[in-house]
């Protein structure tokens, strides 16, 4: 996931797809950075994270 850092990306969970720029991984949350504003989702709701584009 690090090679995604500073990459517009799509993260799938089990209700959502949120899209943005990953901006922050740790092993409790993923941040990104949306046109909306910051957005935290923790890393249990997380089912998978890709490049979009």
């Amino acid at each position: 996931m690090i090679e995604l850092m500073g990459k517009e990306v799509e993260v799938v969970t089990g209700d959502l797809i949120y899209r943005g720029v990953l901006m922050e991984v740790t092993e409790t949350e993923i941040s990104l950075q949306s046109v909306s504003g910051w957005i935290t989702i923790p890393m249990e709701r997380v089912l998978d994270v890709r490049a979009v584009g």
